[in-house]
This record gives C-alpha cells, structure tokens and sequence, in this order.
C-alpha cells in the first residue's frame, strides 16, 4: 500500500525545476509516483514506506537545491 505525501517546496520557478526534483524523488527506490505543482509549490509523492521514507524524499529534493518546508 502506497504512502501519499505532499510537500511545499520552495525555489521551484519554471519546468527545468519540475523535472529535476521528479527525477530526483523517482530515482528513489520505492518512489512510485511524483507530481510537481509549479504554480502550488507543491510536490505530492506516492511511496512505499517500507522502502524509503519521507526524510530520504525531502533530502533527496534539498540536494537538487530547493528548501522543503
């Protein structure tokens, strides 16, 4: 069973943005969706909990150079 969680993300400002924190969470294993919302600032990720968690998943945005609130 897939865990949701949606983050607010900051510094997120045009589709270059977009697809790198999508590439970044989907290269997570147990990442099985990801969806950006450039204008909400809002990253919704559907993941398997007993793979990986939600800090991997906020590191994993953190290192692409955005600030997870």
């Amino acid at each position: 069973m897939a865990t949701n969680l949606v983050l607010q993300v900051e510094g997120m400002s045009c589709n270059h943005c977009v697809n790198s924190v999508e590439n970044a969470v989907r290269g997570l294993n147990g990442a099985d969706t990801v969806k950006v919302n450039l204008e909400a600032g809002t990253v919704e990720v559907a993941y398997n909990e007993d793979i990986v968690n939600d800090q991997q998943i906020k590191d994993a945005i953190e290192e692409q150079g955005y600030d997870v609130k």
